[in-house]
């Protein structure tokens, strides 16, 4: 049975990494110093078909080593990323038995995706083509709606369901705000002033007195 050593911990934070091809990918795994005897590994894969990239015993994979000597900090560095290097890599604990060294503790596993810029450049370009014809369209349909919204009359209200929305690249629809000509800004003010009292004349006890007032009307 494998010996549980009381404080041990393993400690992979990185569960998804992107990386463009050509790039230096960066896989971090700590430990706790001390009280267990055996090496530390990167595996990518896991199972029969898994690939050593780092073993703590095997001189050729050191200079993936970001933190060299170090009896805590196995981060290794994997530079120039090509397309293949694509996987789920794992920092991985093994325990010195008679027999060799035996699986003891592994990490969380971290995902790596490699990214080629072609495909990058792609999808950015075929997601820019979606979004201008969606835009296209939507104007004229909207401009549509505004003709057979005309085409009512005055008093008419669109035709064939049309919502009056109004969008930017549509402009002087229905719901954007207009300015007014200068005939609808002409404001008339009135101007009334009382009249000289006329003279008295002779009126029937009970007969009311009647005002008179001029109209100047001024036009701003």
């Amino acid at each position: 049975d494998t010996q549980v050593v009381q404080g041990f911990e393993l400690h992979q934070p990185q569960k998804e990494v992107f990386v463009r091809v050509g790039e230096t990918l960066t896989l971090s795994c700590t430990v706790t110093e001390g009280g267990l005897t055996g090496p530390v590994k990167w595996l990518k894969g896991w199972g029969t078909g898994s690939e050593t990239i780092y073993d703590q015993r095997d001189p050729s994979t050191w200079e993936k080593r970001a933190v060299n000597e170090s009896n805590t900090d196995f981060t290794i560095l994997i530079r120039d990323v090509r397309p293949e290097d694509n996987g789920t890599y794992y920092c991985v604990k093994f325990r010195k038995a008679t027999t060799g060294d035996e699986f003891y503790q592994r990490g969380d596993g971290t995902e790596v995706v490699v990214v080629v810029q072609g495909d990058v450049e792609v999808a950015t370009a075929v997601l820019f083509f979606l979004l201008l014809i969606f835009i296209l369209i939507f104007c004229v349909y909207h401009k549509k709606c505004r003709g057979e919204g005309q085409s009512q009359g005055a008093g008419g209200a669109p035709a064939g369901g049309c919502s009056p929305i109004s969008i930017p690249c549509c402009a002087g629809s229905p719901g954007t705000p207009r300015l007014q000509s200068s005939e609808q800004k002409d404001i008339h003010y009135a101007d009334l002033q009382p009249l000289r009292e006329a003279p008295q004349r002779s009126q029937s006890p009970g007969a009311d007195r009647s005002e008179y007032a001029s109209i100047r009307a001024a036009a701003k």
